[in-house]
């Protein structure tokens, strides 16, 4: 093989591995190395190396893939420390607001897996990159602050129509369930004991009171938070997730209550027609439980989630996903 020939043989490898390193595609980046391991030093015409695409491109397991040769020993640690053209350190480029949408739901989890891609950046890099200016003159978080101006704003917005919508049906939860807790059934009032049934009535009633209090509180604390760019990280998720569970909580404890106390009292009559009034029921709150769940669940998965992935590691079959 001649000088040329090998010359062109290298930018080959050199432009397969950048490209690989933009789209995540790990094993075609392990290859690439094992094959011309100084491919990894190669450089885009930008002058962005392999760690800076990786970064701006926000592919979490082939930055991996880097750290853990990092760590072997196996690279050089500068190919961490590179500038682009425009001077732009990896924190920088962590710092960008990605060019897709992250497999979350809402704008406000949007922002929560941004915020938690430039902190891992930042956790890995050390604080040495925290006050470097690129050319413009500024730091990476003054480039997330610009950069994320309007997802704020997005997802101020998501939050805030959702935190209403909800506040106002788990308020008409609390008058129901205050309103259930203090009627008793006319069958338990003559009961000398407390039987199976009337415990499960006061239990059940209790609960979807304070439940559906406590999804008010955290739905009105949303509310008027302000929703600040660092909220978005933890406290706007966890009040959200926490609201829904509440909420979630207090329809099932009220169906429960509901079922427990017409029981009691039609349980010597009509005993065909009643039970297939709860069976007809629980079909209901099994259908929207279907509509509802994937979103509480996708936002579990994002508010629990350390690294933002690129795509679902969930095996969620697609029939149940809203359409949008």
């Amino acid at each position: 093989m001649t000088g040329h020939e090998k010359e062109k043989e290298h930018i080959d490898v050199s432009n397969a591995i950048l490209i690989a390193a933009k789209n995540g595609i790990t094993e075609m980046v392990k290859k690439a190395f094992q094959s011309y391991p100084v491919a990894l030093y190669d450089v885009d015409q930008d002058k962005k190396n392999i760690v800076l695409l990786t970064v701006e491109h926000k592919q979490p397991h082939v930055y991996e893939l880097l750290l853990n040769l990092l760590e072997d020993e196996t690279i050089n640690d500068t190919v961490f420390y590179d500038v682009d053209r425009n001077g732009n350190t990896a924190l920088h480029l962590a710092a960008m607001k990605a060019a897709f949408s992250w497999p979350v739901p809402g704008a406000a989890s949007q922002m929560q897996w941004e915020i938690k891609w430039y902190e891992y950046i930042k956790n890995s890099m050390g604080k040495s990159l925290i006050y470097v200016r690129n050319k413009n003159g500024k730091t990476p978080d003054e480039v997330f602050t610009e950069s994320h101006e309007d997802l704020v704003k997005e997802g101020e917005t998501w939050l805030t129509n959702t935190s209403e919508a909800c506040s106002v049906v788990a308020g008409l939860f609390v008058t129901v369930a205050f309103s259930t807790s203090t009627t008793v059934p006319e069958g338990l009032k003559e009961e000398k004991f407390h039987t199976l049934a009337s415990k499960i009535f006061a239990g059940s009633s209790f609960v979807s009171f304070y439940t559906s209090l406590i999804a008010v509180i955290m739905f009105l604390s949303i509310l008027t938070s302000g929703c600040r760019e660092r909220d978005f990280r933890r406290a706007l998720p966890w009040k959200l997730l926490l609201g829904l569970s509440a909420f979630y909580l207090s329809i099932a404890s009220t169906l429960v209550c509901f079922t427990t106390g017409h029981f009691y009292i039609f349980r010597d009559q009509l005993i065909s027609i009643s039970s297939s009034s709860y069976v007809i029921a629980c079909l209901l709150v099994t259908v929207f439980a279907i509509l509802v769940f994937p979103l509480y669940f996708h936002l579990v998965w994002a508010t629990s989630t350390t690294v933002p992935q690129r795509s679902y590691r969930l095996s969620i079959p697609d029939w149940l996903f809203i359409d949008e």
